[in-house]
């Protein structure tokens, strides 16, 4: 049998293709893997971070009973100085109104304008979020905020309105926390009781009573849409503050509640918003010119309070009701007038910044900038006494000119030789001009500086007219400081402050005046000050008593002012129009003088008449030496030759040897016997040069020095020391 080699040799397999190379990820995606997976795990852990913060702030806030019972803001009792109240100010709090009370036109109006997905997010709206982010990078800036109203509610109640990050995390955690823990009508109901409207009302009750006199459960849909739009800029869109700003807001608020399908085109239209007629505010009379002016003090005075307290001012009720009066009976048709008056430490007695409160609040006593016409040439004479000039002084009334600038007199004639008293009484332009001039512009304004003048001052020739702008309580300060013997003044208004229990937690201090002039220049300004109203331009502020003040009206009869004092109290009237037109027949000699006069007859009626210092008691050196004789005895004088050598009172006659005036011993540190000894004669010419001198003759200039025993040697008086 024949062998079958090919059955016996082993079959081979086929060969296997070759394996392919694994593929790695690219290092791009690994990256993308990487990012996702880090991403999910740190948005995992964010996720739980928010829901243990929203958790944990849940179990910590008060009950809905406690936060229905909390308010927030601080209440203020503004007191006069006798104990009347003349405002309370803070937060005002209406009744509550349950959910199932709220009119649904309030409900529904706040939902749209405030937050449209309000029914539907989770105290955070992300949507909301993402179209805020959207508009800003479309338009540049933040015109649409994402705050949920939960969130808005969150902020009122345990925050504050801080723009930080820190802030809008913890308004967020606390937002969804409120969600968690509330249903959303009571979150609603929290929000729309508590949520500040403007003008110290908190929730929509006293919205409503305060800007349409009614509770909120008779709001109308053209109300509601008001009180709606108010959240936004409470002070920018109140019906009281701006009702054309209010209603443009109303009308945005009407459209988004079409939009948004809570009233028909029907109802919008039927809704009038101009027969909405505000409610008159209470407590809006003159004293809140003072008001306004003097509690944001209190940021100064006790920065950190928030407690209710009541604030005691210095404002007299009395006073102020004649101030009022006496403004809005002189002031000329279609003007506006102010009034500031001091006592003599600065208290303000009675502020008045414009004839109705209530038309316009802007206070022009202590805000608005005026030139105040020959009122100014105060700082000008006060400058020209200061420099050495008396009233009975002779000048010239003459025309001048100054740099190319040639002043004239109103009455466009000129009175020759005349005394400085004169040319200021009859307020003198070129006269003033002349003293500016020889004085120095710079020093009527450094005068001006000086007696408190803060808004800037130009030293131009024509500066001495009055061409800068001040406010009138500056100018009122500046005259109570004359009014003060030249003691600087400072105007305020608030005397202490009180907790609600009478605890007393602020006084003010006793203030301690600092000499701006010397007394005798201040006597000198007095002097003429009173010459101006007894003989010159104002004679229309005579009270029937001793007055002191000067007139001031600047050109076109733009503005008249009259400023002055009599028994302590100063006071300061400005008349003019706020868009700086004439007015004609203005003058600070007519309406603002006659309102001074008005105002101070009650103002000074339960006080002494006071006689005005108007001795100028000179300094020593600006005596003569025949006037020193007059002020004072020849025996409190020491003498001194040229020599330096000190001869006692009664002794300059005397030969040595011979004994001291009686009384006049050794009190001065003189010996006893004899006249003082001369000092060494080497000594006096190493000190004063003198032999150096008498060597060179010849240098321009040198005069030989008398020696002792030498023709030359006079007495002259010294005052002794402490006199």
């Amino acid at each position: 049998m024949a062998r079958n080699d090919n059955l016996r040799k082993p079959q081979s397999s086929p060969p296997s293709p070759p394996e392919k190379p694994k593929k790695t990820p690219s290092r791009f995606w690994r990256f993308v893997r990487g990012t996702a997976i880090w991403g999910f795990a740190g948005a995992l852990l964010a996720a739980i971070v928010v829901v243990v913060s929203v958790l944990v702030a849940a179990q910590s806030l008060p009950t809905y009973d406690k936060l229905k019972s909390s308010q927030v803001g601080q209440m203020i009792v503004v007191r006069a100085r006798d104990g009347t109240e003349l405002v309370s100010l803070g937060p005002s709090y209406g009744k509550w109104i349950p959910y199932d009370q709220i009119p649904q036109v309030m409900k529904d109006a706040t939902v749209s304008v405030e937050d449209r997905r309000f029914r539907s997010h989770i105290g955070v709206d992300p949507i909301g979020i993402v179209r805020s982010l959207m508009v800003r990078v479309e338009s540049g800036r933040w015109r649409q905020g994402g705050s949920t109203i939960t969130q808005q509610l969150a902020r009122t109640v345990f925050l504050n309105n801080n723009r930080t990050f820190d802030r809008k995390i913890r308004e967020a955690v606390l937002a969804m926390a409120l969600e968690w823990k509330f249903s959303k009508d009571q979150v609603l109901e929290l929000y729309l009781n508590k949520v500040y409207f403007g003008g110290g009302a908190y929730g929509i009750d006293a919205a409503s009573r305060k800007f349409f006199g009614h509770d909120a459960k008779q709001l109308s849909l053209p109300e509601a849409a008001i009180i709606a739009g108010l959240v936004k800029a409470p002070s920018r869109y109140s019906p009281t503050a701006d009702a054309k700003a209010g209603k443009e807001r109303a009308e945005v608020v009407l459209s988004v509640m079409q939009e948004a399908g809570v009233i028909t085109a029907a109802q919008r239209a039927a809704a009038d918003l101009d027969g909405v007629k505000p409610a008159p505010e209470a407590g809006q009379n003159s004293a809140r010119y003072f008001t306004d002016w003097a509690l944001p003090q209190l940021d100064l005075i006790l920065p950190d309070n928030d407690e209710p307290i009541e604030v005691w001012t210095t404002l007299d009720p009395g006073m102020q009701r004649a101030a009022t009066a006496a403004v809005a009976a002189n002031a000329p048709k279609g003007a506006q007038g102010a009034l500031v008056s001091l006592d003599r430490d600065g208290a303000v007695l009675a502020m008045v910044g414009g004839t109705d409160y209530v038309t316009s609040n802007y206070n022009r006593a202590t805000n608005a900038v005026r030139q105040p016409g020959s009122a100014w040439k105060l700082f000008v004479y006060l400058a020209a006494l200061e420099a050495g000039y008396k009233p009975d002084d002779r000048v010239v009334d003459e025309p001048v000119t100054i740099q190319g600038w040639s002043p004239h007199n109103s009455s466009r004639g000129y009175a020759g030789e005349i005394d400085v008293r004169t040319a200021f009484a009859y307020s003198k332009n070129t006269v003033a001009a002349q003293l500016g001039n020889e004085v120095g512009f710079g020093a009527v304004a450094s005068m001006a500086r000086r007696f408190g003048i803060t808004t800037p001052v130009n030293t131009l020739p024509s500066m001495v007219l009055g061409t800068s702008d001040v406010r009138l309580i500056d100018m009122t300060r500046a005259f109570a400081a004359v009014s003060a013997k030249g003691a600087s003044v400072e105007p305020y208004g608030i005397l202490k402050v009180t907790k609600t229990d009478g605890e007393e937690i602020y006084r003010r201090p006793a203030p301690r005046g600092e000499l701006l002039v010397p007394q005798y220049v201040a006597a000198g300004i007095t002097d003429l000050l009173q010459s101006a109203v007894a003989t010159g331009t104002g004679k229309a502020a005579q009270i029937g008593r001793p007055v002191a003040g000067k007139t001031g009206t600047t050109s076109s009869n733009k503005d008249g002012w009259f400023v002055g004092f009599s028994s302590g109290v100063t006071t300061g009237v400005w008349m003019g129009r706020d868009d700086a037109k004439a007015v004609p027949g203005l003058q600070g000699g007519t309406a603002p003088a006659r309102a001074f006069a008005a105002y101070m007859r009650y103002a000074v009626a339960r006080r002494p008449v006071e006689k005005f210092d108007t001795e100028l008691k000179l300094p020593d050196w600006q005596l003569e030496p025949d006037d020193e004789q007059l002020h004072g005895d020849p025996n409190e004088y020491y003498y001194t030759d040229d020599q330096g050598n000190m001869i006692r009172p009664g002794d300059a006659n005397k030969g040595p040897g011979e004994p001291p005036a009686e009384g006049q011993g050794d009190n001065i540190g003189f010996q006893q016997d004899g006249p003082p000894p001369a000092a060494n004669d080497d000594f006096l010419d190493q000190a004063t040069g003198r032999r150096q001198r008498d060597q060179n003759p010849a240098r321009p200039g040198a005069v030989p020095s008398p020696r002792p025993g030498q023709p030359g040697n006079q007495l002259r008086p010294t005052p002794a020391p402490g006199n």
